[in-house]
């Protein structure tokens, strides 16, 4: 793991200063990114995959304890730092490119290493990383719902902001598409907030560290991921418009539903309710229906 002064030695000597545009904030403080590492439990098996890389880090640490990692940088000179510092750990791939191919997809090179990562390696597939704040959301989310390539868990740092919107409660300002997809999926919970200061530049904001663990029982009960996925960006993208309301802007697949009302009777749903009052459960229960009277 690198300090402070040894991430700037290897930026000056790069002729590079951190991309305030891409993100860049490393986490210089060696407790927390080893605390960070101990919360994932990394087995010899494990898979992990790390977005934001930066100049290796944290990917030293990982590498001691996985059986593969990979890493993802988007900056070209911080993902040839890496190479350099990380070149004897037989056990790290490091891929200079975008994690996002689009805001729903991860990078098909990403996904393709997984893949074959997951054919060698017996254990889970892990997000560790100290993400940037600008892809945090859409990663995770894909890492959820992705049909291609899932985490069994993630542990991560991320603007507090946004770990508020993880753990969001229904009917709260922060309960939102993140907060639903965290329920329904598993187990989701801030570890730690996180100063300013521990990270260089020190960013504007306060960040925190979240855990989350994919849990099968409550997957189980969501009969069509995308279908949920669909359902669940229609009612929330008119959040403050009643359900009722909501459920008549319905396009693509959703178009073909014509019988919402009874669809809401059926699942105990006020229709006079706003989307951002439903639970995580409320969503299962009229995806599950939507797939029904889909057939």
């Amino acid at each position: 793991m690198h300090t402070k002064h040894q991430i700037q030695r290897l930026l000056t000597s790069a002729g590079v200063r951190p991309n305030k545009r891409l993100g860049q904030n490393f986490l210089i403080d060696l407790n927390l990114m080893q605390l960070l590492i101990d919360s994932a439990n990394i087995g010899k098996g494990d898979i992990i995959l790390e977005v934001g890389c930066g100049t290796g880090s944290l990917t030293e640490a990982i590498a001691e304890k996985a059986g593969f990692c990979l890493a993802v940088e988007l900056d070209h000179t911080l993902a040839e730092i890496a190479h350099r510092q990380l070149a004897e750990k037989k056990n790290v791939d490091i891929i200079n490119t975008d994690i996002l191919e689009s805001k729903n997809t991860i990078s098909p090179i990403v996904t393709v290493a997984l893949q074959s990562a997951r054919k060698k390696y017996p254990g889970r597939v892990l997000l560790i990383a100290n993400l940037p704040y600008n892809v945090a959301c859409p990663v995770m989310l894909n890492l959820i719902t992705s049909p291609d390539v899932t985490a069994d868990g993630m542990y991560v740092t991320v603007q507090k902001e946004v770990a508020e919107r993880m753990t969001a409660a229904p009917a709260s300002g922060d309960y939102g598409i993140l907060s639903i997809f965290m329920s329904a999926a598993g187990d989701v919970k801030t570890e730690r907030i996180l100063k300013p200061t521990v990270f260089w530049p020190q960013p504007q904001v306060d960040s925190a560290m979240v855990s989350f663990v994919r849990k099968e029982e409550k997957l189980s009960r969501i009969k069509n991921m995308e279908l949920f996925s669909k359902v669940v960006n229609l009612f929330m993208g008119h959040r403050r418009k009643m359900v009722n309301t909501s459920s008549k802007l319905a396009n693509g697949a959703l178009e073909e539903i014509h019988d919402w009302p009874e669809i809401f009777e059926h699942c105990s749903i006020n229709p006079q309710h706003r989307p951002e009052q439903l639970r995580p459960q409320d969503y299962i229960a009229i995806a599950n229906l939507c797939c029904e009277h889909l057939k």
